[in-house]
């Protein structure tokens, strides 16, 4: 599990870009769960609630709350 104030110093594009490794992860978690090939399957849990995590630091980016000094938005 990430560290909330990992993301807290993540401008919105890199938020983005772990949003779609985490995205892509989920995938391949669902497919190795559909075919029975899943080491470890309360991976999906972590994985999901990480997505929901992400979004909610790149909603707060888009609202104003969270201002990273290197951001150029």
């Amino acid at each position: 599990m990430k560290n909330t104030e990992e993301f807290k110093t993540l401008s919105a594009n890199e938020l983005k870009e772990r949003l779609e490794d985490a995205l892509e992860e989920y995938h391949n978690l669902m497919i190795q769960k559909s075919t029975h090939q899943i080491n470890n399957p309360l991976r999906i849990r972590e994985v999901r609630r990480e997505i929901a995590r992400i979004k909610t630091f790149i909603r707060q980016h888009e609202l104003g709350i969270i201002k990273t000094e290197n951001a150029n938005e």
